[in-house]
């Protein structure tokens, strides 16, 4: 009979409750016995746990805790099934990395006794095909850390550890790991101190980076400024404008920006694609942005000075990657925003070319928007994406969160619904597609006043499991409307083989092996799985009324997904 009253288990939870993880995200196996114990232990002795959130399946699982720490700075922990669930985690754990956002994911390993030497031993057929070399290298090259739990003694330490190298800039998710005989050994809550393991303080620029970005920037004829994801400091936002304002300087948001970086309707706002201003520059400021221009495509005049800001300039975890910069800065953004406001104040520059130049860049925005209206019309058989954009604009407002995974449909959905607070738009920030179903989840967890629509592709759509998404949305009343671009096909290998190979015998044929035909009801997916209100829509005059009756189901508190078919691919 043993005799160990707080266990290795106990004291994991109790370290994740100490830091403020507020939700575990949980796809429970066999690995898992100690902490179910644990928590059943805790909830019958009046001790807490974080809110325990059940996910059918890892992806969404990721992505909620992904959307959750998105939208709140904080990580959350993510809970899986040794080799197979870490598995299926899939391209999520990239998205994660990619976006620079802390999650905690914990995973069992296959217990390392098989003759009842130790608690917690093997004791069924599946722990030995699942007792793997190396189940940290499936993640190992999208975590920051990776590391197993040994000890009872010291496994709240290491917790705290993991969260601190988690919610350090740059952020990521770190993938930590222990044997049920671990787990099931007496632990040690050592009453830390939270204080002593905060994250590492902001970067700030050093004074000659000042100096040199402040005179640049005040004798530049063209300046720019390309950002991506600086928004995900919200505080940054104001400083940028405030920065751009002041000089008359155009901002550009490229890459599919992962937050809202830059108020859309702002007259220095100049769009989402570099490549016509950067030709013609002679300065470019790159803020929090992994490519601020494609090599191939475009690229500075020889004189154009580039500056390069970020938490990590040198993006060392892509291999092939250069960009020719006068000068690459680790810093954080919003620090280094108002050091270089600051010495603005005092800063001389000549007011008749920055009055010039602003009105200038207040005319192309002008001209740029009303081309982009003009793109907007109703066809009498069809939906466009533009015109769906429009409709979608018309249902929401400037506190409306957007999560936006449209793909090959985001130059419309960024040109149509300019966002202008901080805060209110998301992406995966990468590429594996599927993120917005259970990042809408974690996001209305963590902010349930909030409304939240999440634009997808039909492609996109399947990617997310959305059996498990709207499970979880109905089961943890965490109700937002998804709007299906639906296209019946994907759209991005068409494309980039058209471009590829503009004369070849797959253009000629029309021969790509991208379409969904017959398309799925994708929308009833969604009303089995979780109760949602699910349409269809072919009919342009129907769309109107339809997203209006989608909207007001989620503001009585249920789920909806308007599927909206658009010329097939």
């Amino acid at each position: 009979m043993r005799d160990i009253t707080y266990t290795t288990a106990d004291a994991l939870n109790d370290a994740l409750v100490n830091a403020g993880v507020d939700c575990v995200f949980i796809n429970f196996g066999t690995d898992y016995p100690p902490i179910i114990e644990s928590w059943a232990k805790a909830e019958a002795h009046g001790r807490k746990i974080p809110r325990v959130i059940i996910s059918p399946h890892e992806y969404p699982a990721i992505s909620a805790a992904q959307g959750y720490a998105q939208i709140t700075g904080k990580a959350q922990a993510v809970f899986v099934h040794v080799d197979v669930g870490t598995q299926n985690l899939g391209g999520a754990v990239h998205n994660a990395f990619r976006c620079r956002v802390p999650v905690f994911i914990f995973a069992g390993l296959s217990p390392y006794t098989m003759e009842g030497e130790l608690h917690g031993g093997r004791n069924a057929a599946i722990q030995f095909i699942q007792n793997a070399a190396d189940q940290a290298g499936i993640v190992r090259g999208y975590t920051k850390l990776n590391y197993e739990y040994r000890s009872g003694q010291n496994i709240q330490q290491m917790t705290y550890r993991a969260l601190q190298i988690a919610e350090s800039e740059p952020g990521g998710p770190v993938y930590m790991t222990a044997t049920r005989e671990v787990l099931e050994e007496a632990g040690v809550d050592i009453n830390a101190d939270l204080s002593l393991w905060s994250k590492v303080s902001p970067l700030a620029l050093d004074d000659k980076s000042v100096k040199i970005l402040t005179d640049a920037l005040t004798r530049a004829k063209k300046p720019m400024i390309i950002t991506s994801y600086l928004g995900r400091n919200t505080e940054s936002v104001g400083e940028l404008v405030k920065l751009a304002e002041k000089l008359a300087i155009p901002v550009v948001e490229v890459n599919e920006q992962a937050y809202m970086n830059f108020p859309g309707d702002n007259p220095l706002h100049l769009g989402f694609d570099s490549h016509d201003l950067i030709a013609d520059a002679d300065l470019a400021l790159v803020i929090d942005c992994d490519l601020p221009w494609i090599p191939s495509r475009a690229a500075p005049k020889e004189d154009c000075r580039v500056f390069y800001l970020d938490a990590d300039p040198l993006k060392e975890d892509i291999p092939l990657w250069y960009i020719k910069a006068e000068r690459f800065m680790r810093a954080d953004s919003y620090t280094a925003l108002r050091q270089i406001n600051t010495a603005l104040d005092s800063a001389v520059a000549d007011a008749a070319v920055i009055e010039t130049r602003r009105a200038t860049v207040h005319n192309i925005h002008k001209q740029q928007r009303g081309s982009w209206i003009a793109e907007v019309s109703e066809a009498e058989n069809h939906i466009t994406p533009e015109f769906l954009t429009m409709c979608v604009r018309e249902i929401i407002d400037d506190d409306t969160v957007i999560l936006n995974e449209t793909i090959t449909n985001r130059a419309p959905t960024d040109r149509l619904l300019p966002r202008n607070k901080p805060g209110t738009l998301f992406s995966n920030g990468a590429s594996s597609l599927g993120w917005h179903g259970g990042a809408a989840v974690g996001m209305k967890l963590a902010c349930p006043d909030k409304d939240v629509v999440a634009l997808c592709g039909d492609g996109t759509y399947i990617f997310s499991c959305p059996t498990a998404v709207h499970w979880m949305a109905a089961k943890y009343n965490t109700p937002f409307m998804t709007v299906i671009y639906n296209n019946q096909g994907w759209n991005a290998p068409k494309q980039i083989t058209t471009r590829q190979h503009p004369d070849g015998y797959a253009v000629r044929d029309n021969n790509f092996w991208t379409s969904l035909n017959p398309p799925a009801r994708l929308d009833l997916v969604a009303e089995a799985a979780g109760g949602a209100f699910a349409r269809t829509v072919e009919n342009p005059k129907e769309l109107r009324k339809i997203l209006a009756e989608g909207w007001e189901a989620v503001r009585q508190g249920r789920a909806a997904v308007i599927n909206v078919m658009l010329p097939s691919v």
